[in-house]
């Protein structure tokens, strides 16, 4: 009976100890985490810097760019950025003139994402055909994909996101 008490203390003890340690790791990998935070939060402090903006929508802030039959209004996040991403949104003037318009290109870029805020286009993806996209519509054009704008709605508009913010526009036509 005494070797069964003293088995049943140890085996009491062995669980004890076990518990203790299991809470002591659960601690030390607690305390541990906020480092690893900080050591994410500096690896994203190398990026460059970034700053607050905003921008409000005003009609004298749509002014010419890349394509005649399109204004673009710049909404700041390239300056906000340091270059490394830009947006804008792109109102295509209408009425759509494909002889204008539809030249086959691409952009020399590492992202690209388009959505459409009013109204539709139609595009031509390389390996894609053609797709007609409408309001709430959103698609990625991955690096140097050709393409081309086949037609648009007289009050298409298009917000753009573009990583690097700097990049060309290789025409193919």
């Amino acid at each position: 009976m005494a070797r069964a008490k003293l088995k049943s203390a140890k085996l009491k003890s062995t669980r004890l100890k076990s518990t203790r340690l299991k809470l002591t790791s659960q601690r030390r990998a607690q305390r541990a985490a906020p480092k690893r935070r900080s050591r994410q939060r500096t690896a994203a402090r190398k990026r460059p810097a970034q700053k607050f903006t905003v921008s409000h929508h005003r009609e004298e802030d749509f002014e010419g760019g890349l394509r005649r039959y399109a204004k673009y209004r710049d909404l700041g996040i390239a300056d906000a950025t340091n270059a490394m991403v830009r947006a804008h949104v792109i109102r295509f003037v209408p009425p759509c003139r494909p002889e204008e318009v539809s030249k086959r290109h691409y952009h020399d870029v590492d992202f690209q994402m388009v959505y459409v805020l009013k109204g539709w286009i139609k595009t031509e993806l390389d390996g894609q055909g053609a797709i007609v996209m409408r309001q709430g519509s959103a698609w990625i054009q991955p690096p140097r994909i050709e393409h081309v704008v086949l037609d648009y709605s007289d009050d298409c508009e298009v917000l753009e996101v573009i990583l690097p913010a700097d990049f060309k526009t290789v025409e193919l036509e």
